[in-house]
């Protein structure tokens, strides 16, 4: 099994080669579609577009939000396709990341002149009350 560090890095370098490739300011589909390829073909399992659950309270919301990638059912990726990063593309990978109980998450904004400039790792340290 793969490490949380290399998957992250393994999605960062295939961004940059699409990015790369595509150019920045595409729609954020096109990009979700091509990452997705390219890490299924790099031997990784990718799930696109993948519901997230609210559950509280006993209270049940299904498919609230959906996920754009889901690496290895356990890295999180949201891609964007804007001028800047806000503080509500943050505040939904977080949200993503607690209620799916991951640890990682990336955002990708693939619409700067170079990649590097769109690149965000958040870490979920929430923890659960016991």
């Amino acid at each position: 099994m793969r490490s949380i560090d290399e998957m992250s890095g393994d999605v960062v370098n295939a961004a940059i080669r699409i990015h790369r490739e595509l150019g920045p300011g595409l729609l954020e589909s096109v990009y979700e579609t091509v990452l997705a390829a390219f890490l299924e073909r790099s031997g990784y399992k990718v799930d696109r577009q993948v519901p997230v659950d609210i559950v509280f309270d006993g209270m049940s919301f299904p498919a609230a939000f959906r996920i754009d990638l889901l690496v290895e059912d356990r890295l999180v990726v949201e891609i964007k396709s804007v001028e800047n990063f806000n503080r509500a593309h943050a505040k939904q990978l977080l949200t993503y990341l607690r209620l799916t109980r991951q640890p990682v998450g990336l955002l990708l904004n693939f619409s700067h002149e170079t990649m590097k400039e769109g690149i965000r790792r958040l870490v979920n340290d929430y923890k659960s009350p016991q």
